[in-house]
């Protein structure tokens, strides 16, 4: 029901957002006589920020058209889908050289968090990096968008399809996960290890997420270990209107997600619209800019899969599976102490919010087969936890970090059997 109070909201609000943005321009547009009004910045202003707060984000553009490399200067760079399943596409970001002999640098998978934002939230993150490698990214699809009939998608799930991913990419891959894919990775990785498979990835760099909920308390740890699984099963699970593809799916909705979000930094939000408002009425171009950039990422949502989101709050956040040596997948046990040739970096956020200081650190004590040349941890110094993948500090101080951990590591091993084929294809 609360799905569809939302969706009657969004109905209500779309044409009061339409109004303000049309009444806003009479208000700034040199033609119209109200623009010189005395009150009109004022007024244009306030009808803008309305329009901004009813009006609905859909998924945003990547806007990575070119990037600077040091092997030959300007590339062009078109995204591509090259596989693809139900819940997620694996996205290629193609280099194109003024010298096609120019190699594209080591092979990257990015694994995008599920959680809330779209994979464009790392946008940052990609087009830094796609300057001296070669760049995948797991482009996951709102829940809401996939029809019943796919069947679930569930962590056993997501553990599987990132094995998918990286055997179709292997020889000689790089991982690099950023937040709550920390655990999956980890979970495919020691798989991968176990079963002694060639696809095992050179190097994973694993960021901000939550390999030890034991560590690190944060407003995320306390509000999955305050409420049994029934408690998020009745309050947060529900069924996609029948607008959708997904009509029946059960998720939790993206809305849901986004108040959340904003619950636990509503003060800092409030001051920064009141910041875009001031701004607006002074025209200061540049600032109003920044505030549109990140509130289109920031505001827009997805769906997750139910079976995909409860199974993360019972295994990571109540049960600790993994950490305690617990956690099956497909009916195996992870055993990250069986990786022995793939690389470990871990990078944390002094200041992390979401995922705080140790809990990713924690995957160095669970690799026991790793020796320490292998191993490396990167704390943050200032920053919190969108610090360690966007912005300043990414650029200048982890990007180089993890693009040198990668160059160190970065030997490749003889081809496989399960090398990747040509084209984009479905995965299984």
């Amino acid at each position: 029901m609360l799905y569809q109070l939302n969706e009657m909201r969004r109905a209500f609000m779309q044409p009061m957002s339409a109004w303000a943005n049309s009444a806003s321009q009479l208000y700034t547009n040199p033609y119209s006589p109200l623009s010189y009004s005395p009150m009109a910045r004022r007024i244009a202003a306030a009808l803008d920020l309305t329009h901004r707060l009813g009006k609905d984000y859909e998924k945003p553009a990547w806007r990575i058209h070119a990037v600077e490399t040091p092997a030959a200067g300007t590339a062009l760079v078109e995204p591509e889908i090259v596989l693809e399943s139900p819940f997620c596409k694996l996205l290629h970001f193609k280099k194109r050289y003024r010298v096609k002999s120019t190699e594209p640098g080591p092979r990257l998978l990015i694994v995008a968090p599920l959680s809330g934002h779209h994979a464009t939230l790392l946008r940052d993150t990609v087009r830094t990096l796609l300057a001296e490698h070669d760049v995948y990214v797991t482009d996951w699809v709102d829940a809401r968008m996939v029809p019943i009939t796919d069947g679930e998608f569930g962590l056993d799930h997501y553990v599987q399809l990132i094995q998918t991913f990286v055997r179709f990419l292997s020889p000689n891959l790089h991982l690099l996960s950023v937040c709550q894919p920390t655990v999956p990775v980890l979970g495919a990785v020691s798989l991968l290890a176990s079963q002694n498979d060639p696809a095992q990835p050179l190097s994973m760099t694993m960021m901000g997420g939550p390999i030890d909920t034991r560590v690190g308390v944060t407003q995320v740890n306390d509000l999955a270990k305050s409420h049994n699984l029934q408690w998020f099963e009745r309050n947060v699970i529900h069924s996609v209107p029948q607008r959708y593809p997904g009509y029946l799916r059960k998720v939790y909705p993206g809305f849901l997600q986004y108040a959340g979000f904003v619950s636990m930094n509503p003060g800092r939000h409030a001051n920064s619209h009141w910041d875009y408002f001031e701004h607006l009425i002074k025209g200061d171009e540049q600032s109003i800019e920044a505030h549109r950039e990140f509130y289109d990422e920031y505001n827009a949502v997805l769906d997750l899969p139910a079976e995909f989101y409860l199974d993360t709050i019972r295994i990571v956040f109540q049960e600790h599976q993994l950490p305690e040596g617990r956690w099956r997948v497909g009916g195996e046990l992870v055993r990250p102490a069986d990786i022995r040739q793939t690389a470990l970096m871990t990078v944390e956020g002094e200041f992390d919010d979401i995922s705080g200081v140790g809990q990713t650190q924690a995957a160095h004590g669970l690799c026991t087969g790793l020796p320490d040349r292998l191993k490396e941890h990167f704390l943050v110094q200032g920053a919190g936890h969108y610090g360690i993948f966007s912005g300043k500090r990414w650029r200048t101080m982890v990007a180089p970090k993890i693009t040198q951990f990668i160059a160190q590591h970065d030997q490749p091993r003889p081809p496989s059997r399960a090398s990747r084929s040509a084209g984009t294809r479905r995965a299984a």
